[in-house]
């Protein structure tokens, strides 16, 4: 009889074969999962939250928050097993980012705490219009003990259910690019604005707005602003202007009378009290964080001047940002801007290396009136596409007069008001 040979490879073949044969069932014990929890089990006791999110602060909104509050808490109060622990509510707050949401972060903060099993809102763009905020959060309560589940009430979902999870990603991505749509529209509606000369006008001290949003001058107002360039432009520091405003009880525009240095300083570098209008001086690089950053030329700007009425000459403003600069790098008084008029240096510009925001415009307005004032010979600066300026750097001269406040204006008031 022939013999039949069987190669280690077929062999083993066998033996695997053999081994997931598996064994007779009733010499099996099964040991049952949990079942799958069900979100109306009556035996269940459930503390609930509620979030909700008004995308403004408009009291006209608040009939919406109300709405909101006494629907959930009939919606509730139908399920004897749940109780409700807390509605948490932001208001006038965008959901692309977590910054600033207070409510919110407080919720999360409660579920971590073991205070919280299930969080219940009207859908996924109340929660969060951010895709990876979403995800990442809805992940993270997964995984606390016990899991914590978020019902979205709208798109009937419970993420504690495992079938979820793409169509909440593919909802989470649908909220994320509306907001996308939503901001590249209002930036097109700003540009547009803008490009037109029509500048928005938020509330000013020292103006009201006219029924067409025309500023106009608030006569009472404008003492104040009149008040602060002054002393700021004989030596005062924005400490001290803030301090003396507060114990003359001089109102700022929403009425408060207690001053800060930084409010001082807001109406220093505010343009539009010359009567000029910058609009886009910041800008918002993304939707997603919202955060602000300083234009500097990443987007068009547009300047008008002889916009309004001015309250300050647009000489004293100048002249403010010019020392405003100068402190910034430790100086003190007004940053000086000198051209040699005559001499082996004749043409050479004099600066400080702590100066800041000098311009060509600048050394071009000093030059023409040092040849102006003094024309003993021509100050040897060109100016053009092809400016070419000598520069010396060392001693400090007298400030020109186009840099010296106007001192006829600055005198039009009294020191206390």
């Amino acid at each position: 009889m022939k013999e039949i040979s069987i190669s280690n490879a077929d062999l083993q073949k066998l033996r695997i074969r053999s081994r997931y044969q598996g064994i007779e069932p009733e010499l099996l014990e099964v040991i049952p999962a949990k079942p799958t929890e069900n979100l109306y089990d009556d035996n269940v006791h459930k503390r609930v939250a509620v979030y909700a999110r008004v995308s403004t602060d408009d009291p006209r909104q608040t009939s919406s928050y109300e709405l909101q509050k006494n629907y959930y808490e009939d919606y509730i109060s139908h399920y004897s097993n749940w109780e409700l622990v807390q509605i948490y509510a932001d208001e006038g707050i965008s959901g692309t980012s977590l910054r600033h949401r207070t409510s919110f972060n407080q919720m999360i903060n409660d579920c971590m705490a073991g205070k919280i099993d299930m969080i219940i809102t009207k859908s996924v763009s109340r929660f969060a219009r951010n895709i990876v905020d979403c995800i990442g959060i809805v992940n993270k309560l997964k995984q606390q003990i016990p899991s914590v589940g978020v019902l979205f009430e709208n798109e009937h979902i419970f993420t504690l259910n495992p079938q979820s999870e793409m169509s909440l990603s593919f909802l989470a991505a649908m909220a994320q690019e509306e907001s996308h749509v939503k901001s590249s529209s209002m930036n097109a509606s700003y540009e547009m604005r803008f490009s037109h000369g029509i500048f928005m006008t938020p509330p000013l001290l020292g103006y009201d707005q006219d029924e067409d949003g025309n500023l106009i001058i608030n006569e009472e107002e404008a003492k104040t602003v009149r008040l602060i360039f002054f002393m700021y432009l004989y030596g005062y520091s924005t400490k001290q202007i803030a301090d003396q405003l507060t114990e003359l009880k001089r109102p700022t525009k929403k009425g408060n009378t207690v001053w800060s240095s930084s409010s001082v300083s807001g109406i220093l570098q505010n343009e539009r009290h010359c009567g000029e209008v910058l609009a886009r001086k910041t800008f918002t690089p993304s939707y997603l964080d919202h955060r602000v950053r300083k234009n500097c030329g990443d987007r068009n700007q547009y300047r008008q001047t002889d916009h309004h009425e001015a309250i300050i000459s647009p000489k004293d403003f100048v002249a403010v940002q010019r020392k405003m600069s100068n402190a910034k790098y430790g100086g003190s008084g007004m940053p000086e801007l000198y051209v040699i008029p005559d001499g082996v240096l004749n043409g050479f510009v004099i600066i400080n290396p702590r100066w800041a925001s000098f311009k060509a415009e600048d050394y071009r307005k000093a030059s023409e009136e040092i040849e102006s004032n003094d024309s003993k010979q021509d100050a040897n600066v060109t100016v053009g596409p092809k400016m070419e300026l000598r520069i010396f750097v060392g001693m400090r001269l007298p400030v020109p007069n186009f840099l010296i406040p106007d001192q006829k204006s600055m005198y039009q008031f009294p020191l206390r008001v």
